[in-house]
């Protein structure tokens, strides 16, 4: 099945079983706004602890905050997002569609590379294991010519993004001749620029409202928040502090269902070090993050780093990890040296002094900053992308599974009496009331126990329990495993011991020590 078809069938089945929904549904929606539901929401909330406890459980220096989302206009000044927080986007004329130019370029490099990677597919098949690919890619006619194409438009695309420079953005996009996926045509207008800022006005007044943002990043918040957390804390640098927190970017090409939304949720940390170190706490944080991703078990051949060449105005070395999506590549996470651009620049706008003085070299300082920035809904997305799957059983039917990592999964345990009578549901409800308190039970005794079965399959449910004649005579129950189906028969007394360890946030934390 291709890709894409898959990407749909992903979306359609989070809308179906309660995961997320289009934003104002009833209205016929909010483009690029999504609700998350009951099953989206605990999943959701299970990323964020499985970050937020990977922070600040497993490190002693550092910490959390909340700040707000509404902040004095100045910062973002400061920042540098008030004057150079833009995109450049170009409009096609037959189909009035506006797209951002950069991804257009983007998605013409990705191109080149799947052609590449089709050449490459065909000759291992064709060679099986006496394939060198090495050599194949350094003497195969079509993908040298492929590759060169493409490293001559990433260069292209390179230097044009430095300024950004948008006569030459809009000459790439002609020169390649990218076409409108709407329209098929190549009638495009100029490149422009445009600000990402959601602005509105507070105060009880029109003529004293102040023209205030909500915030584009979450970052902003700790930086201001910097030397509060310090001296109360007591923190000694190197220390982090951690947020989780909504966000909102007036993206104009939303796109890819909850990849890129106006309004979407940020987990950030911000880790202060000694200027000078801040290359080798890079190193350290991009290892450190690397690791958190593949504890899930998705398969390192699907992580990668992908080096920033063009730098923000902040930064000294960036990188994202980028997971493979059924739409390629893309980025989840993003680790930079921010340097002490963020501190000085609030510093100097605000007039106060935010030094940090080090009283083992008896010297104040601005520290630098590693930021580690990971989108919740793109977390998200993958998760639910790797997960899906759609099974041939040997009986012939299909069956749609998630194989969500336990410790993330909504439902951990489905308690299901076989029949609604004689005592079985009173047994279940036993059951579920003693293992509530330790992890997310459902109750379930509608439809045969094959079609309930496939209903946890594909909510992700990793344990069914069901209930039967011999549970009122033993006090043991049928336990299914979801991803190999396989059934063993336990005592109810010992399914606490059975399940809990593998469906805690622990059993993940315990992978990155």
């Amino acid at each position: 099945m291709a890709q894409e078809d898959v990407f749909k069938k992903i979306v359609s089945h989070c809308k179906e079983y309660g995961f997320v929904f289009p934003s104002s549904d009833i209205y016929d929606g909010l483009a690029a706004v999504y609700d998350y539901g009951q099953m989206g929401v605990e999943l959701k909330n299970n990323i964020k602890e499985y970050w937020w406890k990977s922070m600040v459980l497993l490190h002693e220096n550092i910490v959390g905050i909340d700040s707000a989302i509404f902040m004095h206009p100045t910062i973002w000044k400061a920042s540098g997002h008030v004057d150079a927080f833009n995109d450049p986007l170009i409009d096609n004329r037959d189909s009035k569609k506006r797209y951002r130019a950069d991804n257009l370029i983007e998605d013409q490099i990705a191109k080149y590379d799947e052609k590449i990677e089709k050449e490459v597919a065909k000759a291992r098949k064709r060679f099986g294991e006496a394939f060198d690919e090495q050599q194949f890619r350094q003497t195969n006619a079509r993908v040298m010519e492929h590759q060169q194409k493409r490293d001559a438009l990433h260069e292209r695309y390179t230097r044009a993004m430095q300024g950004p420079d948008l006569e030459e953005l809009k000459r790439i996009i002609i020169d390649e001749e990218i076409v409108d996926p709407i329209s098929g045509t190549k009638n495009w207008t100029d490149v422009r620029q445009f600000n990402l800022m959601f602005s509105t006005e507070m105060g009880a007044s029109a003529d004293g409202a102040m023209k205030v943002y909500l915030r584009p990043e979450t970052a902003q918040g700790i930086f201001v928040n910097y030397l509060n957390v310090q001296k109360t804390g007591r923190m000694k640098i190197p220390f982090g502090i951690a947020q989780i927190g909504k966000a909102f970017r007036n993206e104009i090409v939303a796109r890819q269902f909850i990849f890129r939304m106006r309004e979407f949720e940020q987990m950030e940390m911000q880790f202060f070090v000694k200027p000078g170190t801040e290359m080798e706490w890079f190193q350290k944080w991009k290892e450190t993050r690397m690791k958190w991703h593949q504890a899930l078990g998705f398969g390192e051949e699907n992580y990668r780093f992908h080096d920033h060449e063009k730098l923000a105005h902040y930064a000294n070395a960036a990188t994202d990890i980028e997971f493979r999506m059924p739409f390629g590549f893309k980025e989840v996470e993003g680790i930079h040296s921010r340097t002490d651009f963020d501190l000085s620049q609030h510093e100097k706008f605000s007039g106060k002094s935010i030094k940090y003085f080090d009283p083992q070299t008896n010297e104040s300082y601005t520290p630098y900053d590693i930021e580690t920035s990971i989108g919740v809904d793109r977390m998200f997305l993958s998760v639910m992308c790797h997960s899906y799957e759609e099974q041939k059983l040997d009986s012939g039917e299909t069956r749609v599974v998630l194989h969500l990592p336990a410790a993330l999964a909504p439902v951990k345990l489905a308690v299901l009496p076989l029949v609604k009578k004689d005592g079985l549901p009173e047994k279940a409800r036993e059951i579920i009331n003693e293992l509530k308190f330790h992890f997310n039970c459902q109750y379930d005794e509608k439809d045969t126990i094959g079609k309930r079965y496939r209903r946890q399959d594909a909510i992700g449910t990793p344990y069914c329990v069901t209930v039967d004649y011999d549970s009122l005579k033993d006090n043991t129950v049928t336990l299914r495993h979801r991803d190999t189906m396989e059934q063993e028969r336990v005592n109810i007394a010992e399914l606490n011991a059975i399940i809990e360890d593998k469906v805690s946030i622990a059993s993940l934390l315990k992978k990155l020590q």
